[in-house]
């Protein structure tokens, strides 16, 4: 079973689980061409066989943190063609349960910021010459990054400085599209990681958040800060009022 061909590719970071793997396999459907990692080899080599039902899929197991690997995804871009979107899912949550700031350990701190913002940056830096022209990068964020949430100082601070990171690059590159992108609640490893002794069947699946990401992927929007799920419902809603 293959979806229509499609000579858009995307590259996708923490793609074995989660939202990542909820947004490849819609990619997959349409026919994109896909580049993803995770850092499991074992989960990533699973969701490349299932991806592979339907698009060409190059997975490469690693951690974004690790310049070796980030040239490697450079190099799989380099090999397609160059790639139409970015989408820098990858990222760490820091301690479970997480500690208020006055206590957070700094070796962890930088691990956090290394993961949710300098990597980030990096893979833009190593695929510069890769991105075709209007290309779009996704930088997923959180609401985190704009609410004082007490003991989300290490991620959600990570989270600020990744939107005013995607802010800047976007005014200073004019001809890309650079989102920030909150997702929202999720039902995910990460989500239950945060709130160990909760129950969060509640939250909404990662699926739920992939029509907004789709919308940046295909519409004509600008860069910016989005919400995925309310982006989701106005493009829905528009559709049925036509």
């Amino acid at each position: 079973m293959s979806g229509e061909s499609s000579d858009r590719t995307a590259m996708i970071t923490g793609a074995s689980r989660g939202l990542g793997l909820a947004l490849a396999r819609t990619l997959a459907e349409d026919g994109w061409t896909l580049i993803i990692d995770a850092r499991t080899e074992e989960a990533l080599e699973s969701a490349r066989a299932e991806l592979s039902r339907y698009t060409h899929v190059i997975a490469i197991s690693g951690d974004v943190t690790d310049p070796e690997h980030r040239e490697d995804l450079a190099e799989a871009a380099r090999e397609v063609g160059g790639v139409d979107a970015l989408v820098n899912n990858a990222s760490i949550l820091g301690p479970s349960p997480q500690p208020d700031l006055l206590d957070y350990p700094l070796d962890t701190f930088e691990q956090v910021y290394r993961n949710n913002v300098i990597s980030p940056l990096a893979l833009i830096q190593a695929l510069n010459n890769e991105l075709k022209p209007q290309a779009r990068i996704i930088n997923v964020t959180s609401d985190a990054a704009v609410e004082p949430y007490e003991g989300w100082g290490g991620y959600g601070s990570s989270k600020a400085a990744l939107e005013q990171l995607s802010n800047i690059l976007a005014a200073e590159n004019p001809g890309l599209r650079v989102y920030r992108v909150d997702p929202g609640d999720m039902r995910t490893q990460m989500q239950q990681e945060a709130f160990p002794d909760e129950d969060i069947s509640d939250r909404p699946l990662p699926e739920e958040s992939v029509p907004g990401f789709i919308e940046l992927l295909t519409g004509d929007l600008p860069s910016g800060r989005y919400e995925a799920r309310e982006l989701a419902a106005r493009v829905g809603t528009t559709a049925a009022d036509s």
